[in-house]
């Protein structure tokens, strides 16, 4: 898998820290130690969910900026599914024991152990199920408001191993309902990625058979 595709996983982990927060007292906004309580709390609760996703990457050497949508899955412990369905078809599956990347317009598949995917211990916290948001992050408002425009919710996760030259990711909050609805970050070749996120459902008990994947006849098979 390529560096994008193992960085994709990592982007899971945040969205389930960050789903959905707790109402602020009385109408108040939320300090940052309540919306990182919040936040954990929330993750704790949260067994598996489901989300439309938009993913636009910005590729700084050629200037080219492309963009796909699909639908991604999550179920605790390690399993994680990236339906890829604009422009093209693409699958990530990924459970304990294996990861696949399908991509049918090549006719190949990747096939690798989920070990090698998950070599970063945030990664391996988060996705375990008892990761501490504070020990594996440290955790900012992105501005002195901590809001943005609109008066959603603006954090700065910087984590504190840097497994992908990633310094930090921006998150953006909805104000009323206290969901994800942005991430973007930079890596250290300069190439942004912004993703955001909406329909999203948590704990609607999706089935252990569906983070498994079996390849079609006749694909070539790369390991």
């Amino acid at each position: 898998m390529t560096y994008l595709d193992r960085l994709v996983f990592f982007i899971a982990a945040l969205l389930v820290g960050c789903v959905l927060l707790a109402a602020p007292r009385n109408g108040s906004a939320l300090t940052l130690t309540e919306v990182i309580a919040a936040t954990q709390n929330v993750y704790d609760k949260t067994n598996d969910l489901k989300a439309d996703f938009i993913q636009e990457t910005t590729i700084k050497s050629i200037n080219k900026t492309e963009r796909e949508e699909g639908v991604f899955y999550f179920k605790k412990p390690h399993r994680m599914v990236w339906a890829y369905t604009k422009p093209k078809d693409k699958k990530m599956v990924i459970n304990p024991q294996t990861a696949w990347l399908y991509l049918p317009v090549d006719n190949v598949v990747y096939i690798q152990n989920a070990t090698d995917v998950f070599k970063g211990k945030a990664i391996i916290r988060f996705l375990s199920g008892w990761g501490k948001l504070t020990e594996d992050f440290t955790v900012t408002f992105a501005s002195p408001e901590g809001i943005d425009r609109s008066g959603n919710f603006h954090l700065r996760l910087a984590p504190r191993e840097q497994d992908f030259g990633v310094t930090a990711f921006f998150l953006i909050l909805d104000k009323s309902k206290f969901q994800i609805t942005q991430l973007n970050f930079t890596d250290s070749y300069g190439n942004t990625t912004r993703l955001s996120f909406r329909n999203i459902r948590v704990n609607i008990n999706l089935p252990e058979k569906f983070f498994t994947f079996t390849p079609p006849a006749g694909v070539e098979i790369q390991r």
